[in-house]
Formats: C-alpha cells, sequence, structure tokens
C-alpha cells in the first residue's frame, strides 16, 4: 500500500483526487495539507507542510506556486518523492526543483493525463514520417473560458514533442491575421479556443496533400487528470533521487 500526503487537499484537484483514492485499493492517503479546512476529509489536515508529521511514501501536489518552495524544502529534508503538478512556477522556482531532484524523486509534467503522454510519443513517430513528406502541422487547442493563458501548455508540449522529432527546425507560429504570404512549410501552427465549460480539447492535424491525419485527445472531465497523478505516485514511491515526467510512468 503507497501512502500519500495530499498537498492542497481542500482544492478541486485535491478534493478530486481524494475520491479517487478512496476508491483504489493500492493507494491511501495518510495526511492532508491546506490552509483552509472545514474538516470534511476522513484523513488529518496540516496548515502547512512544516507542521505535517504523518509517515508516506510520497507527496501529490496541486496547491499554488506560493507553497511550492516550501514543499520542495521539505521534501528534499526528508528524502519524500513528490508529484509536482503545480503550474506558473518561476524560473527561479523550476531552478529550486531542479536541485531538490539531487536530494529526491521530482516528477513534473506539463500534464498529468495518460492519454496525452501516450499522445506525445505518438506524436513523434508521426512527425518522423509525415512531416518529411510534406504534410503541414496545425494545432488546436478548445478550454474553457475562465482559462487566462494561451495557447496551453499542453498544446506547446505537443509541439514541441513533434519539434524534437525534427531536430527542432520548425517555427511556431500563434497569429496569421497580420501577414500576407504562403504558408511557410516549417511552421507548426497553434490556435486557442476560449468558451464555455470545455476541459480541455487538442486536436493535432498532419495536413498532407489529399489526405488528413488528426490526433485527437479530450478531456471530459478533471479526473484524468487526478487519474494520471495518482499513477505517478505509485511509480515514483521507492525511486532514487532525480527529475522523472509522465514519459517514465507509461514506459
Amino acid at each position: 500500500m503507497v501512502k500519500v500526503i495530499m498537498h492542497g487537499c481542500n482544492g478541486k484537484m485535491g478534493q478530486t483526487i481524494t475520491g479517487l483514492i478512496a476508491a483504489d485499493e493500492e493507494i491511501e492517503i495518510a495526511a492532508g495539507v491546506d490552509a483552509f479546512d472545514d474538516g470534511r476529509n476522513a484523513y488529518p489536515v496540516f496548515k502547512s507542510i512544516e507542521l505535517c508529521d504523518a509517515e508516506a511514501d510520497a507527496v501529490i501536489d496541486f496547491s499554488n506556486a506560493a507553497a511550492v518552495d516550501g514543499l520542495l524544502d521539505y521534501c528534499a529534508a526528508k528524502g519524500l518523492p513528490c508529484v509536482l503538478c503545480t503550474t506558473g512556477l518561476s524560473e527561479e522556482q523550476l531552478k529550486k526543483v531542479k536541485e531538490a531532484s539531487a536530494k529526491t524523486a521530482i516528477l513534473k509534467s506539463a500534464n498529468m493525463s495518460l492519454g496525452i503522454n501516450m499522445l506525445l510519443k505518438l506524436l513523434k513517430e508521426a512527425a518522423g514520417i509525415l512531416a518529411p513528406a510534406g504534410f503541414d502541422i496545425e494545432i488546436v487547442e478548445k478550454h474553457h473560458n475562465q482559462k487566462v493563458d494561451a495557447p496551453s501548455g499542453t498544446a506547446l508540449a505537443l509541439a514541441d514533442s513533434i519539434n524534437e522529432e525534427l531536430d527542432n527546425e520548425y517555427e511556431y507560429v500563434y497569429d496569421r491575421s497580420g501577414r500576407r504570404q504562403k504558408r511557410p512549410r516549417k511552421e507548426i501552427g497553434l490556435s486557442a479556443v476560449r468558451g464555455g465549460t470545455i476541459v480541455g480539447d487538442h486536436d493535432v492535424i498532419f495536413a498532407g496533400s489529399d489526405e488528413v491525419v488528426t490526433f485527437s485527445h479530450t478531456a471530459y472531465s478533471k479526473a484524468v487528470f487526478g487519474k494520471g497523478a495518482i499513477q505517478a505516485a505509485k511509480f515514483l514511491a521507492g525511486k532514487p533521487a532525480g527529475m522523472y515526467d509522465m514519459s517514465d510512468v507509461i514506459g
């Protein structure tokens, strides 16, 4: 049985993961950490990670950037593996993540969905075959109307996976409204749609002469990210110090 600390347990993702783990016989929450607690959880909740004295095999973090520094110090000091899901980290914090990974196992990924991370692998193979054959590459992502960044981090990760396979020779284009020219061959177009309550929808389009190949991933709820984080925690427990990502989890 893998025991985890749920860092940010009373947020939306923290509660989603709490429910998922309650139905999973291979993992349990030893304690939660959240500045605001109303006693809703069946496990003890601490106001900060520094106060937490629970024994655990890993931490799952869905908190906020302001809490990450203390979390990294705690995990590094205890040699406690951490699945780091909080986004919006500064360059200084990303450097601290690297430093912490010298002392404990840290798993950080642009998207925790197992499906997206499988897609990242498939796109490399597709790009290696289709791009040299003259296929144009476009990525269209759709999210809810409350999302403030565009394009999404996942869309950029998909583009990066393709571009790595193509020796990073392709340019990213986010807006063609001010351009009056034919589409250059070595570019990846990224388009963002914002509306309603769309959780996350990504299409990667390879458009060739007389045929189009499209890879699509749709997230119908945030549970897909929670499920990925749980699989990551199971994987990370007992691993040696170092940086990991979801590609390690799916093999």
